[in-house]
């Protein structure tokens, strides 16, 4: 049996005129027009040199022809790389000296200056993709017969490199396998019920684990539909969400549509499902959602290294600020960052995970990869966390968001919590900086909502009722809006470099 995630997937579509995706302009492409495409895609690799285990890199727009090529990539045993479409030429010089792609796909605008890179990071085929359908490597493929073979792989065969968001240090290619992908996307297609009647909204970007091997992968699981945006527009999707059984989205997605007086529930009567993730959710907004529509959105965790962790249950309570618990076939525990000792529920400790979701390795960083696994094989997440009572995984922050003022250790997580339950505060954000007294200074950054006057007296004045006096924020600064990336996680390592020196 060939175990090519591909070749999993093809053995669960049962209906091939069945519609894989929908675009906003009309084009409708069938699972027959899915396995042809992709097999070109997987022609034209080929052409141009690509063996198993090779890599190609792609930093393109979003589009139906950008995941057939996808797909290509697997079926012709390729490593997939996709790339943030705003890396700049010098966050691309690196990704592409690091992994060697024998291919490298960009956009033609930009194809002078990948060309440039690509000669120094000996990338031997530099080819064009254009959100429109043209470019070389759509040229090549359309020439293509669309017969071909799907190449045989192991589970532990990788499958594509993400490379991590680089906040510490230089960004990490976390290796996913076919294994890695085709489970997880299994697991969570049972836990959220998905099956061929479903309808996903797809409105997040392709070059991230949310949007591309969850949101997609998922599907194809399921021989489920897409209707498929180029990006969030609140007019399109309040015009789609009828049609839809499904939409993931980020915390942004949800309160934007919280600000139109058109998102009502008998606009969403078809959804039977709302997912969240890559930031946290604000258990306001979950609260003001499930009073407006109805539906309870489900919040789940995942990350680069590990897909998806935990969920949320489909039946029974979705418990705002919680991630939920571990899906099946994935542990998940609480440990002592320093002895690695498993800590009882309710403390707050390192997370770490093992199960089939779990990668294998850094690309070319062994030291890297042995430092985040523990002798008993469960990684070491560098998420800060803690198990309730019944069981929920609460996300209290990240190992280096950690905050330490005058020797107490400060959780961000649970500052913001306080904050953003406080009337007209719309988010937060609370980071450690340096301090000359303190070593660190509890610092936050809030955003208004419907500009409301928030003085700084009036903000610690409400905190004192519910945060011990080391855990109140020294300063309280409100700004327009908080600096984030492209799936909506707050950046707050720009946050400690703006107010680096707002204590000297």
């Amino acid at each position: 049996m060939n175990t090519n995630l591909y070749s999993v997937i093809k053995e669960n579509i049962v209906d091939q005129e069945k519609t894989f995706a929908e675009t906003q302009d009309g084009q409708i492409y069938s699972y027959a027009d899915l396995d042809r495409r992709s097999a070109q895609f997987a022609e034209a690799l080929v052409d141009l040199g690509v063996l198993p285990g090779d890599r190609v890199a792609a930093q393109i727009d979003k589009s139906i022809e950008a995941i057939f090529l996808y797909l290509g990539c697997l079926r012709a045993g390729a490593i997939y790389l996709p790339l943030n479409t705003g890396y700049t030429a010098s966050e691309i010089n690196y990704f592409l000296r690091d992994a060697s792609p024998k291919v490298a796909v960009c956009r033609p605008e930009i194809e002078t200056q990948f060309r440039e890179i690509a000669i120094v990071a000996d990338a031997p085929n530099v080819e064009t993709f254009a959100s429109d359908g043209t470019g070389s490597i759509i040229d090549l493929a359309a020439t293509k017969s669309g017969d071909f073979d799907t190449v045989d792989r192991s589970p532990e065969a990788p499958a594509a490199i993400l490379y991590t968001s680089g906040t510490t240090g230089r960004s990490k290619g976390a290796m996913l396998t076919h294994g890695n992908l085709g489970s997880n996307a299994q697991a969570l297609a049972n836990a959220w019920r998905f099956t061929s009647e479903d309808v996903l909204l797809h409105a997040l970007p392709i070059f991230h684990i949310h949007g591309l091997f969850v949101a997609i992968n998922i599907t194809l699981f399921a021989g489920s539909s897409l209707i498929f945006l180029p990006g969030f527009d609140l007019a399109e999707i309040l015009h789609q969400l009828p049609r839809s059984t499904v939409m993931m989205g980020v915390p942004t997605f949800y309160t934007r549509l919280l600000r139109s007086e058109a998102f009502d529930q008998d606009l969403v009567s078809q959804v039977r499902l709302f997912v969240s993730g890559s930031a946290p959710l604000s258990p306001e907004t979950h609260k003001e959602f499930e009073l407006r529509t109805g539906h309870a959105i489900l919040e789940r965790y995942g990350m680069t290294e590990t897909n998806m962790n935990t969920t949320n249950p489909y039946s029974g309570e979705r418990r705002a600020g919680t991630v939920g618990m571990p899906l099946e076939g994935i542990e998940v525990r609480i440990t002592d960052p320093e002895s690695g000792n498993v800590l009882k529920q309710g403390e707050v400790g390192m997370i770490e995970i093992k199960g089939p979701n779990v990668f294998k390795r850094y690309w070319r960083m062994p030291e890297k990869t042995e430092a985040k696994f523990r002798e008993d094989g469960f990684f070491i997440s560098g998420d800060l966390g803690k198990f309730d009572a019944q069981g929920y995984l609460h996300i209290v922050g990240r190992d280096k968001d950690l905050i330490i003022s005058g020797g107490y250790n400060v959780y961000p997580a649970e500052v913001e919590a306080a904050l953003d339950a406080i009337d007209g505060i719309a988010e937060s954000a609370v980071v450690g900086v340096p301090h000359q007294d303190f070593g660190e200074g509890v610092t936050a950054v809030v955003v208004a909502r419907d500009e409301a006057d928030l003085s700084e007296d009036h903000l610690k004045k409400v905190l004192t009722d519910v945060l011990a006096k080391y855990k109140i924020p020294k300063r309280i600064i409100c700004v327009d809006r908080l600096p984030r990336n492209a799936m909506g996680k707050v950046q707050k390592k720009d946050l400690r470099e703006s107010y680096s020196d707002i204590y000297r």
